[in-house]
């Protein structure tokens, strides 16, 4: 599991990095380490437009595969489903908040600052 959950990260990272979109075979050239079948990596487009973090374009043949959901927006989900699994979130942010740098403590100082107006 935790290897097709790998496999769907470097497919999303190609789209990210093709944004005008590819097709399968595409996807699977320039996917690192061994070699992709190209079945492989249909199937885990398709999963990934299950998800709604992929689209395809149906008019075209063969597909072309685009993200549908930004890099950023991705990691944040991540990080919000993450921490949405632990019981203790108070902990959890904690041992997060202890392990960025300087530079990120000061951006989410900011952002906190801009997200709630002052009263």
């Amino acid at each position: 599991m935790a290897g097709q959950g790998k496999l769907e990260r470097a497919i999303l990272r190609a789209l990210w990095e093709h944004p005008d979109g590819m097709t399968a075979r595409q996807v699977a050239d320039v996917l690192p380490g061994r070699d992709r079948a190209t079945t492989t990596v249909l199937t885990v487009l398709d999963r990934l437009r299950q998800k709604d973090l992929a689209t395809r374009d149906e008019l075209t043949r063969p597909h072309i595969y685009r993200a549908a959901i930004s890099r950023e927006d991705y990691i944040a989900a991540m990080m919000l489903d993450a921490l949405g699994q632990t019981a203790d979130r108070d902990a959890a942010l904690t041992r997060f908040l202890g392990g960025v740098t300087d530079t990120d403590t000061a951006h989410l100082r900011r952002a906190l600052r801009r997200a709630r107006p002052p009263q």
